[in-house]
């Protein structure tokens, strides 16, 4: 058979949510609601009083924030998390009951902090927010004694017929002066909660109750067996004080020999006392607290973790200065982390063939971000950063089909005498179909030209001249210089055949010059061939700006852009006189409306009127 909560075999007595053993669920009230206000002030902020006397609390933050909570005793004793300190999870006595304080860390996890305790309290704990970010609501909830109750804890661990505190039975009255009567506040309503007694130990009415018989004790000296303090339980701590309690056994009074208890009247048995033991204090030790996120949600990151260094004393763990843990290795406060392994760029494919058979192209290849089980994710779970190039340019050489040429310098490489004039030819891709243009060609126009400023004066022996003006305004040209065997006189100089100096070396008379670079400038193409040999054709070029480096650029100047078409072969078609072509007939003007030029007998006997039509209207002729 079971043993119910008042230690009667066979009894199904349980205790209630009151703490009462058989109760009803109606010896105590639950007080509840949730703190919702919205805070501004960063710092310490009240929630919720705990009256004294409360059990089954339970403070719980309604969902993962930065914000903390804190418990601290109404004297101003700080519990947990006090005077800006964040205390690790764990177990904290207070108010005379033990604290669970929960702070979840999981990366997943979307809980809050939350205190649980059993209790009952022996006092009123005020608890706090530290408020740091907005409020996501704190969820409070605990249990208090209803009216005329008496505290539960001195009632359910009572076997039966043990005295309560030295007395047989419960009374029925007591005397007020050692009632403690608590008024209970209603936190969430402001309303009161009614008075309640709460029996403390030893605080019973030391007179025998008037409806309760006192107990027969035989005469001392007639009882042949007392009880006898024998020592002492062990201490509960081995450091930072402790409690022990004194031991008894019931001996003979003579021999002191020890006996069954039974040979000794229970209920003179001494209660025994708490004491204190092993006062002096524990070592200090390092405290560690649990890991943070880790920084990164794949590959390798950092976590922090805290690290404190506590001492306990009197069933409290206090934090203290770090110096008293230094005979302990400090352990680490930051570790690397990987929470899973990244997904990576992965080529699945090479590149593809240039999107053009010459010139400038493009060409492709495949990338994908690849998990680390290898299946394809979308690409923000790859690091952009690192992303392999997916397209590029590709250049498949110059589609060459014309010369460009730019126009002549206007300065001649000599000031005086022969010299040269210098453009530009370069080989490009021609871009307009339509136009009758050949392919370059060997057959590359002339980059040079001679010209003539005038003859120059007499010189000196080998004698060098100035050298010319550059034969370019910008890019690369040539400069000449004038370069003779010449004579000194007497007032004057004769020039003498070069050979009279050959002995001598001779300076050069020609060099390369750049005096800036050119920039963007217009070349086009030669003229195509007329489309008509009379009566106004035209035929067309093709103008391209090109930079220094010979590709195409928009700086040129649009005003000075050469033209790209024009009028050609203007003058009036003028037929060949054949003195053999004359009309036999008068009326061949009926042959040309008849349309019978085209056969031969009338072409011949009316040849000048077929031959005026046909010049008139190019293939009449031809058509049947």
């Amino acid at each position: 058979q079971s043993i119910g909560c008042d230690d009667y075999l066979g009894s199904d007595k349980v205790i209630d949510k009151c703490g009462i053993c058989g109760g009803d669920n109606t010896a105590c009230k639950v007080v509840s609601g949730v703190f919702k206000h919205t805070l501004t002030n960063l710092g310490y902020h009240k929630i919720v009083e705990i009256p004294e006397g409360a059990t089954k609390i339970n403070i719980t933050e309604m969902s993962k924030s930065n914000n903390y909570l804190a418990l601290r005793s109404r004297s101003g004793r700080s519990i947990i998390n006090g005077n800006w300190a964040i205390d690790r999870p764990g177990r904290y006595e207070g108010g005379g009951t033990m604290f669970t304080y929960k702070r979840p860390n999981e990366i997943s996890s979307t809980a809050g902090e939350s205190f649980l305790a059993d209790g009952p309290t022996n006092e009123v704990l005020d608890v706090y927010m530290i408020h740091q970010q907005p409020n996501p609501g704190i969820h409070y909830e605990y249990i208090i004694p209803g009216d005329n109750v008496i505290s539960p804890q001195l009632l359910a661990h009572r076997r039966p017929g043990e005295p309560l505190n030295g007395q047989l039975g419960m009374p029925e009255t007591t005397n007020h002066e050692d009632e403690d009567l608590h008024r209970e506040t209603d936190t969430l309503t402001g309303q009161s909660a009614g008075t309640f007694p709460v029996i403390q130990p030893r605080r019973f009415p030391s007179h025998q109750p008037e409806n309760q018989v006192p107990a027969v004790q035989p005469p001392r000296q007639n009882r042949e067996y007392n009880w006898k303090q024998i020592g002492k339980t062990e201490c509960t701590t081995t450091c930072g004080k402790g409690s022990q309690y004194p031991v008894f056994h019931c001996v003979n009074r003579v021999t002191h020999e020890e006996v069954s208890d039974s040979y000794c009247d229970s209920s003179t048995k001494p209660i025994p006392e708490e004491e204190a033991c092993n006062l002096f204090p524990c070592p200090a030790f390092w405290d560690i607290g649990e890991w943070s996120e880790c920084s990164k949600t794949c590959g390798l990151g950092m976590q922090h973790r805290q690290i404190l260094c506590r001492q306990m004393y009197a069933n409290r763990t206090l934090t203290v200065q770090q110096y008293r843990c230094h005979h302990l290795e400090k352990p680490e406060t930051t570790s690397t982390c990987q929470l899973k392994i990244c997904s990576e760029w992965q080529i699945r494919t090479e590149w593809t063939s240039c999107s053009v058979p010459c010139g400038v192209g493009q060409r492709t290849r495949d990338v994908k971000c690849v998990s680390n089980l290898g299946d394809i994710v979308d690409d923000e779970e790859c690091n952009m950063k690192l992303r392999p190039n997916d397209i590029e340019n590709c250049d498949m050489g110059p589609c060459a089909k014309s010369w460009f040429l730019t126009e002549w310098s206007d300065r001649c490489s000599a000031e005086c005498g022969d010299g040269v004039r210098t453009r530009s030819v370069v080989c490009m891709t021609n871009q307009v179909s339509s136009l009758p243009l050949e392919g370059c060609g060997n057959n590359r126009p002339s980059e040079t030209t001679s010209c003539n400023n005038g003859p120059c004066a007499g010189k000196v022996e080998w004698f060098a001249g100035a050298w010319t003006q550059c034969s370019t305004e910008c890019g690369s040209g040539t400069q000449q210089r004038e370069v003779i065997c010449v004579r000194k006189t007497e007032g004057n100089f004769d020039v003498l055949n070069p050979y009279e100096c050959s002995y001598l070396e001779k300076p050069p008379s020609q060099q390369s010059c750049y005096l800036k670079p050119c920039g963007s400038k217009w070349f086009h193409t030669e003229w195509s061939t007329c489309s008509k040999s009379c009566e106004g054709g035209f035929r067309v070029r093709e103008v391209r700006c090109l930079s220094d480096d010979m590709t195409a650029s928009t700086q040129c100047d649009p005003q000075l852009k050469p033209e790209e078409k024009e009028p050609c072969n203007t003058q009036d078609c003028i037929p060949e006189i054949d003195e053999n072509c004359k009309d036999k007939y008068y009326n061949c003007n009926v042959v040309v409306q008849a349309r019978l030029c085209v056969y031969t007998y009338y072409k011949t006997a009316c040849c000048a009127s077929c031959t005026r039509v046909a010049n008139r209207q190019p293939g009449f002729l031809g058509r049947r």
